[in-house]
């Protein structure tokens, strides 16, 4: 630990964030030194730094490091009390390899890029719902990691399982295969191999039971939770709660930091890199960012190339123009991060470049009726009766959708919903914008057909005067 004199200047603070300490260090506003010091992640800790770097002197600004891990309730505190903090990346590796490593270096590298305006970026807030969302995000995906283990081990262990047993099992779904098992009965002569199996396939299709009962309960949640935080979001084509609770997480609880939606690209990897050198000038792929953000994108561009009209009517003009459809793919994702970042710091529901087609309405978690997974899907179940009437898990399906299930709530017993009266207003709706729907398709085909019509009058007009033409040209004397 180092001190000196407190100044009558600005001070600038650095932070080097650990699991049990922090490390703090202050520079003037000439980058003098003035001190460092050890202080206890523990809120009296918290206290008595920010009451180290008020003593020497007006503490104007506070870079700390790691503030979405173990800075991140250092960061909430002293925003709290009214310091600007920004974040900062770790050292260069360059530089750490000339200087060395430690505390004390770190955190006056930290203070050094605060003070010299190379770390400018605002940490997430971390304090609302987008947090909640985050939470139940990071339970739901080590749940579904673990269900997709057990089905793996249990199908593992029907292969070596003794043959009376795997024949009993072996051709079974995976859905009966998993009921089957929960219900064995092994005795307690666990030495012999075929109850030891027994056992433990029950096991391990229980605990597939339960996680899918746990992702059930935390859908239910997070559905709820997105709905309410961002509506916006859940009304543009092609967005799930699964998509929107990504981007709401990747923006965090004060999506205003963004200054732009360029800033909302490169930290979801789709902004191209300047790659230029001389007289070749090109961008190449960013690899870097939020994957989970660049993966969400790729979803709702993956929805869009299927189901949007526009989307693939840009596919078709881009392919004419000669790009691959990867690169189509990586056009598209950037114009999604726009449209997205609109909708989440704007609150805009209709976006000038990508609105969402007019069967594509939000979801009202306060209707009366139940809608079926595929009321707002008539390409896939035309003959959908919109209200739903059995559940699996948090999927909701009519009974004409329910028939025709396949892999949706595999593995999910079904729950019958409460009947309940149709709302005619959804309905006429409904029937609305499947007409709508109809007409701007019937439309589409219409002009189609009639290009091509000229298209064929033209072809048929040229090969009667090359006929016409060769005619006169090799006409027998």
């Amino acid at each position: 630990m180092t001190s000196m004199t407190p100044t009558t200047g600005s001070v600038t603070g650095g932070v080097d964030t650990h699991g049990q300490t922090n490390h703090v260090a202050a520079l003037d506003q000439l980058g003098r030194q003035l001190g460092d010091q050890e202080f206890p992640t523990t809120p009296g800790g918290y206290r008595a730094l920010l009451r180290w770097l008020r003593g020497h002197g007006h503490l104007g600004l506070v870079g700390v490091e790691g503030t979405g891990a173990y800075g991140a309730a250092l960061a909430r505190y002293l925003r709290a009390e009214g310091v600007s903090v920004v974040e900062v990346d770790r050292p260069d590796r360059k530089a750490r390899r000339a200087r060395g490593k430690s505390d004390p270096l770190d955190a006056y590298a930290a203070a050094r890029a605060a003070l010299a305006g190379t770390a400018t970026g605002t940490p997430k807030s971390r304090d609302g719902r987008v947090e909640a969302i985050r939470t139940l995000r990071v339970a739901r995906s080590g749940a579904v990691k673990a269900r997709s283990q057990a089905i793996n081990q249990l199908k593992s262990l029907l292969i070596t399982a003794p043959a009376a047993l795997r024949e009993q099992l072996r051709h079974l779904s995976t859905t009966t295969l998993l009921a089957t098992c929960a219900r064995l009965r092994p005795t307690e002569e666990l030495t012999d191999p075929e109850q030891a199996t027994k056992a433990a396939l029950r096991r391990l299709a229980r605990r597939h039971q339960h996680l899918s009962e746990e992702i059930a309960d935390a859908d239910a949640e997070l559905t709820t939770l997105v709905t309410v935080a961002a509506p916006q979001l859940l009304a543009l084509a092609g967005v799930g709660v699964e998509v929107a609770g990504q981007l709401l997480v990747s923006a965090g609880d004060n999506p205003e930091r963004l200054h732009s939606e360029s800033a909302f690209a490169h930290p979801c990897g789709v902004a191209p890199v300047p790659a230029s050198s001389g007289r070749t000038h090109r961008h190449r792929l960013n690899r870097g960012g939020d994957r989970a953000a660049n993966n969400a994108l790729y979803i709702v561009v993956l929805g869009r190339l299927r189901y949007d009209r526009r989307t693939r009517a840009y596919a078709e003009r881009r392919t004419q123009q000669g790009l691959s459809k990867r690169e189509i793919i990586r056009c598209l994702k950037r114009y999604v991060a726009r449209e997205m970042f609109t909708a989440l710091t704007a609150g805009a529901v209709d976006s000038p470049l990508r609105p969402p087609r007019p069967c594509q309405r939000r979801l009202d978690v306060s209707a009366a009726t139940t809608r079926c997974h595929y009321a707002y899907r008539p390409q896939q179940r035309p003959d959908c009766q919109l209200t739903a009437t059995i559940a699996y898990g948090t999927t909701s399906l009519c009974s004409a959708c329910a028939q025709q299930r396949s892999t949706l709530g595999k593995g999910l017993a079904p729950r019958r919903l409460p009947v309940t009266e149709p709302d005619p207003l959804g309905l006429l709706t409904d029937a609305n914008d499947q007409l709508n729907t109809a007409t701007e398709q019937l439309t589409s085909a219409v002009l189609r057909a009639r290009q091509h019509h000229i298209t064929w009058a033209a072809i048929g007009t040229v090969l009667s005067t090359t006929r016409q033409a060769a005619q006169q040209r090799f006409r027998l004397p």
